[in-house]
């Protein structure tokens, strides 16, 4: 896949993002991984870590994950009464 395109409901956990460089113009590119194919995302990024170190204009190789299967929104949702954020069991 070239470039970041908007994804269907396919249930993927893993994008391996990278930029190319070519004169002037930086194209942002992405791929999807389903959550059986970490091995392959990691396979990609060696690749492009490979063409980068081989001279390659391509920079920002990284890789993001999210569970498809996760119930309710990321962070702390409703916390409860009586609930206070301590640092090191410390409270403040």
């Amino acid at each position: 896949m070239t470039g970041i395109e908007t994804f269907t409901q396919e249930k993927y956990m893993f994008m391996v993002y990278w930029t190319t460089f070519e004169g002037a113009a930086v194209t942002p590119h992405g791929q999807a991984f389903n959550a059986d194919a970490m091995v392959d995302a990691l396979a990609l990024m060696e690749a492009l870590r490979t063409r980068q170190r081989a001279g390659e204009p391509l920079r920002f190789v990284a890789m993001s994950s999210e569970n498809p299967d996760v119930i309710g929104s990321p962070g702390v949702d409703v916390t409860g009464p009586g609930y206070r954020w301590t640092k090191r069991r410390q409270r403040w």
